[in-house]
């Protein structure tokens, strides 16, 4: 893929960021996700891509905008698959939390795993510590390489887990390795990716959440050397069903990264919506906000991180509506 596609891609989150961060603590995460997709999709309009989302709100029938097979992108340029989260942390912008971003991810038609909306079982590490995991491994074995790989102690080891019923004994085997723990209350993509960056406080995401979450966070981690695996985890027979009818026959296979993102030829983009582990939130100011980006391009493996000081009175309304409207 072109590389000056890189700073389109980041316009893209940074208008989903802006229209929703308006909507920070006001407990109203119907209309913070409404605002995202809005401004999203408008933004994608105006780039030069023939897109279809792989990824994104739902199916036709469950969503208005960004739905699952909708074409996006001025119409006139590569095919390319596109996977989308407006808002990944719609509870959080709710509550004030931290944590939510907008996030895409870009690659050929082919390489991203067309992931059911559904859960799975995932492990996220930085590239220190690639092949030192295993998603079936005990947690004791898992955290132990992860901690030799960073030269750290057990106890200087932190891990990142969502705060849910079913994480009791993986919270229990942590805690009794001596480990770290941050609990998170949604958002998993943010911490996945966080874990390639030193200084984040990262050092391994696992458990169980959404599988498009997943294969957004692999995207990143494969620009930046780092390692996932994961396998779905279905809750009833329509998950199994959904999976099948997106060509995944085996949803009890491990899904390495080469499964979750089969190349390099991908991007990733992510902007700050509220205070998190890697970028700042938006912030706002008298006639305008601060972004804060991070842009990946997997073939050169180049991380750009974009600051970024939006004008409201120089930018079209559609595209940060919810920034300006509410």
């Amino acid at each position: 893929m072109e590389r000056e596609l890189t700073m389109e891609f980041a316009r893209v989150t940074e208008a989903a960021a802006l229209a929703s961060a308006r909507w920070v603590g006001r407990g109203n995460k119907e209309a913070a996700d409404e605002a995202a997709v809005e401004a999203m999709r408008a933004v994608f309009d105006t780039i030069h891509m023939n897109g279809t989302v792989v990824i994104g709100e739902g199916e036709m029938d469950e969503a208005p905008m960004l739905y699952i097979g909708e074409k996006v992108g001025a119409g006139d340029g590569r095919e390319l698959d596109v996977a989308v989260d407006p808002l990944e942390g719609t509870n959080i912008v709710a509550k004030g939390l931290t944590g939510a971003i907008a996030v895409v991810a870009i690659a050929k038609k082919g390489v991203l795993l067309h992931a059911p909306d559904m859960y799975m079982d995932k492990i996220a590490v930085g590239p220190a510590a690639r092949g030192r995991i295993h998603l079936d491994a005990p947690v004791e074995q898992n955290l132990t390489q992860v901690a030799q790989a960073l030269d750290k102690s057990m106890d200087d080891l932190t891990v990142v887990i969502l705060d849910r019923p079913r994480h009791a004994k993986l919270i229990s085997d942590v805690r009794a390795c001596g480990a770290r723990i941050r609990l998170i209350s949604d958002g998993d993509v943010s911490p996945a990716v966080a874990c390639a960056f030193e200084g984040t406080g990262v050092d391994i995401m696992m458990g169980i959440g959404g599988a498009p979450e997943g294969v957004l966070a692999a995207a990143a981690l494969r620009c930046l050397g780092g390692e996932m695996q994961g396998r779905l985890w279905p809750e009833n027979d329509a998950d199994v069903e959904r999976a099948k009818a997106l060509g995944i026959q085996d949803v009890s296979k491990l899904l390495t990264l080469d499964d979750l993102v089969a190349n390099d030829d991908v991007f990733f983009a992510a902007t700050g919506i509220t205070e998190g582990h890697l970028l700042r939130g938006v912030t706002f100011h008298a006639g305008g906000a601060m972004t804060h980006t991070v842009v990946m391009r997997g073939k050169s493996g180049t991380v750009r991180f974009i600051e970024a000081r939006h004008r409201f009175d120089k930018k079209p309304k559609n595209m940060i509506k919810g920034a300006l409207n509410v």
